[in-house]
């Protein structure tokens, strides 16, 4: 192709019939025209005889610049110019698209995307055949595909999605570097880079010299990364990480819970030049313990959104005493290393054990305390039945007056150096066995047990014990008993019996303990955590593909999310299953600009990627028009034409225009779809390429003839005209004002529906961060009717298409219609609720391409997509036409009773 400016040919070699312009003229010139008619009467022959005419040998210089102008506009439409061609690539020999589609790509995909199109275009009209290589790909290593032709390439480049991962750019190059060896030939590489690593030079070299290099990225855009949180008492310490910035900005943290509720933010500032951020997020304890995901507003992607398991949850703690004075005396206190221990991780509560079970508690801590016989001891038995966790410490007082509320029963006394049960010198801990919620840790050498109480020999204490002693006495028991659990440390809080309170063991026991107050099982030992939801590259929800591999809990902060563990959530599946969470950025270092690239190599920014327009039909149409105006004037020249049928032809010439102008002033109007503008440019310009995909869809399938889409502002504009409006609901959505109300209102009464899209399917989650509350702002002053889930008999399912289910670019979930018992409006119904992201699914860009893509069944789930718009557009135009036809086999019955 050849680029000159914006403007490309796609046969540059046609341009070289320009340079014969010249002879033409020199053709055309010497052309006679037709000789002048002059009337010979024979009786006045001499004296009415002119002088010798002169006949004119040249064609008028104005039909000869006529004719050269009809010329060059063929050669230049054969030429097949391009306005606005594709991104290019110099060299020669196959493109080799190297595309980074690690988890950094996810904020600009759709770009990154359209940038791709544009090359693989572009080799298409060359002719070009084309390679893939992904540097985040799942297989083991990532290796360039087979060469194929450009137009092969482009349905599986539609099909990418960004990976839950980092790239891997050693892999890539050693994958690169093999297929290199059985394709030797020339290339030009063009890479898509995410614009982060340090790790990109030797990638960068090998392309490089395998042909002219074309490096691609994003400019101006920080790349963020989102860590997981640091649990306060108080709040979580909120952390960022970025490349560094030109410009001074902010980010914006939403708590969110699990039906994707945004419960709090926090915003983080970040001045010019900075690469990390922090901020501190405050949260009451019964919102805290709500939160189940941190995401980054604005950022879909799997490197900005961290999931909060148990680990992050705070839960209220009681703690007593053996007195009411006392227990928190500095390193001799009896609550004094429980406080500390349990401080970061838990709420921590005191009073009386009356009314401490009066308020919401996950675990009681009674330190050396006994409880009394009668109501006291009743309600800590119910309490623990119903679910409750207690959690008590060995002591004098215990030691001589043990009560029922115990995993074990203990000997009288205690055993302790130079007592009757003694040993010679202080024992050690044995390591925890592998059915032990303690399982995982390591008991420290130095610490040291000097005192205890003993159990009562049992069949069942071994069962029951979670941590022994050396010599195999238990040291920590635990009894089931209804819903809930005792647990005993048989030694003190403090240290007066024991180092234990003085290691660092000693929290982690604790934590433990008040994990299990939940009532789910401990991850224990190796166990293995099995996929439950695993992260897409936008940060979004889903079912667990194949060839996800379960995790051994132990190793589960050592995982390295990868294919064979992508971030997400791990452990036992179903209701009441323990989760732990594998976020992304636990295990990335901060991001950093990749390296300078290779001298020569040529840059392109992505995004802003313009339209491409074949001008060829245009030059050619042009130029059949200058030769019919040839033909015209050639004819009046030679006299062929008469002059009243020279005036009809130009009349007619004249009129066309003014004609065309009347028809299209009679025309009806076109039938549009409509859509409600938001405040968010870019989220209208994507229904709009939807609507406009939609409609051609519409008019390629059936009879109905659809018009462009139009944006409408209920109250301002008029929308008696439009059958149908989309309305995109955006997190951030604000009611309709009372005008606008009583337009959309008036509107579904005359018939109109209304497609509310929240787009909220695609996060696994039921409804996307703040979609529900902005559906509930928005109708909330609309005459909405009572709802319905779709049913497979309902006129939507089959006004057109016989559909199962009703699918647009996520798939999945409930789609609302009014009750069809309510008979106003014909039983048409005026609203209809889902959150699929039609749109998306139907959007064609400017190429003709899809920008978005169907999760996760692909191009079939798009064709199902586009069927029930055909059937929306149906039940639209025709109500309840159809409806007749689903209750044909009743009406049959009815007439034949």
């Amino acid at each position: 192709m050849l680029q000159l400016g914006p403007l490309g040919f796609v046969v540059p070699w046609l341009l070289l019939a320009l340079p014969l312009l010249p002879a033409i003229w020199w053709l055309l010139r010497v052309t006679p025209p037709a000789p002048r008619r002059q009337p010979f009467p024979a009786v006045r022959l001499l004296r009415d005889l002119p002088a010798p005419e002169q006949t004119p040998s040249r064609t008028p210089w104005w039909l000869l610049l006529l004719r050269l102008a009809a010329a060059a506009l063929i050669v230049l439409g054969l030429a097949r110019p391009v306005w606005g061609p594709g991104a290019g690539t110099a060299g020669e020999g196959p493109l080799l698209l190297v595309v980074d589609d690690g988890w950094a790509s996810a904020a600009d995909w759709p770009a990154r995307m359209a940038t791709a199109q544009a090359a693989l275009d572009g080799a298409a009209r060359q002719g070009r055949r084309a390679a893939l290589l992904l540097t985040a790909a799942a297989t083991e290593p990532p290796r360039p595909s087979a060469v194929m032709p450009a137009e092969a390439l482009r349905t599986r480049l539609a099909a990418l999605r960004p990976r839950p991962w980092a790239t891997d750019r050693a892999a890539a190059l050693a994958g690169f570097q093999a297929w290199r060896q059985a394709n030797p030939g020339p290339l030009s590489p063009l890479w898509l880079a995410d614009g982060i690593g340090a790790d990109s030079a030797p990638l960068a070299e090998a392309l490089a010299a395998a042909g002219p290099l074309t490096l691609a990225r994003a400019e101006g855009r920080p790349t963020r990364l989102l860590l997981p949180p640091r649990a306060e008492p108080d709040r979580l310490l909120l952390a960022l990480r970025q490349t560094p910035a030109a410009l001074a900005g902010s980010a914006t943290v939403l708590a969110r819970t699990g039906d994707g509720r945004a419960l709090a933010s926090a915003a983080i500032d970040l001045p010019a030049g900075a690469t990390a951020g922090e901020v501190a997020l405050p949260l009451p304890l019964e919102i805290r313990n709500q939160v189940v995901r941190l995401d980054l507003d604005g950022e879909d992607s799997a490197g900005t959104s961290v999931l909060l398991d148990e680990r992050f949850r705070r839960r209220p703690v009681g703690l007593i005493g053996p007195t009411e004075a006392g227990t928190d005396t500095p390193l001799i206190g009896a609550l004094y290393y429980l406080q500390r221990a349990l401080e970061p991780t838990a709420e921590l509560r005191s009073g009386s054990i009356e009314q401490l079970l009066s308020r919401q508690l996950s675990v009681l801590v009674l330190a050396d305390r006994p409880v009394a016989t009668g109501r006291e001891q009743e309600a800590l038995d119910r309490w623990v039945r119903a679910g409750g966790t207690l959690l008590r410490f060995a002591g004098p007082r215990l030691a001589e007056n043990p009560d029922p509320l115990l995993p074990v029963r203990l000997r009288a006394g205690e055993r302790q150096l130079g007592g009757a049960l003694s040993w010679e010198q202080p024992q050690r801990m044995a390591p925890f066995p592998d059915t032990s919620p303690f399982a995982g840790l390591v008991p420290p050498e130095e610490v040291r047990i000097q005192t205890q109480v003993l159990a009562e020999p049992d069949p069942r204490l071994s069962e029951r014990s979670w941590a022994r002693l050396g010599d195999g006495t238990p040291l920590v028991t635990a009894e089931t008993r209804g819903a809930g659990r005792i647990v005993l440390f048989h030694v003190t809080a403090n240290a007066e019996w024991s180092d234990l309170p003085l290691s660092g063991l000693f929290p982690d026991m604790l934590r433990r303990v008040v994990a299990l107050s939940t009532g789910v099982a401990g991850a224990e030992g190796a166990a293995p955590l099995a996929p439950v939801e695993v992260m897409d590259g936008f940060g979004r929800l889903g079912p667990a593909p194949g060839g996800v591999a379960a995790i051994p809990a132990n190793l589960l902060a050592e995982t390295l999310p990868g294919p064979r563990h992508p971030p997400g959530w791990y452990g036992v599946p179903g209701e009441g299953g323990e989760r732990r969470a594998l976020n992304l950025s636990a295990s990335l270092p901060a991001p950093v600009p990749m390296a300078a690239p290779p001298a020569g190599t040529a840059t392109l920014a992505i995004g802003g990627v313009p339209a491409e327009r074949d001008l060829g039909p245009w030059l050619l149409g042009a130029a059949l028009l200058l030769l019919a105006l040839d033909l015209l004037l050639s004819l009046g020249q030679r006299g062929l034409l008469a002059k009243p049928a020279r005036l009809a032809v130009l009349a007619l010439l004249l009129a066309a225009p003014l004609q065309a102008r009347a028809q299209t002033d009679t025309l009806p109007t076109v039938t549009r779809i409509g859509f409600v503008a938001t405040e968010d440019p870019a989220a209208d310009e994507a229904v709009r390429q939807g609507l406009v995909g939609l409609s051609e869809y519409v008019n390629r399938r059936t009879a109905a003839a659809l018009g462009d889409p139009v944006m409408v502002r209920p109250g301002q504009d008029d929308l008696s005209v439009l059958p149908l409006l989309y309305w995109a609901i955006l997190p951030e959505a604000q009611p309709p004002g009372p005008a606008a109300a009583a337009a959309l209102n008036e509107f579904m009464r005359n018939g109109g529906i209304i497609l509310f899209d929240t787009r909220d399917e695609g996060s696994g989650e039921g409804f996307a961060p703040g979609a529900r509350e902005a559906l509930q702002r928005v109708t909330r002053s609309l005459a909405i009717p009572p709802l319905m889930p779709v049913t497979p008999e309902h006129v939507l399912t089959r006004s057109f298409y016989l559909l199962q289910e009703l699918p647009g670019r996520f798939a999945g979930g409930q789609v609302w219609v009014s009750r069809e018992e309510d008979r106003a409006n014909d039983s048409v119904s005026p609203v209809i609720i889902g959150g699929h992201d039609w749109a998306g699914a139907w959007a064609i860009d400017a190429r003709g391409n899809n920008p978005y893509a169907a999760i996760p069944g692909g191009a079939r789930q798009r064709t199902l997509a586009y069927r029930f718009g055909v059937n929306l557009v149906m039940y639209a135009l025709t109500g309840n036409y159809k409806g007749d036809q689903v209750h044909v086999p009743a009406i049959l019955e009815r007439l034949g009773n």
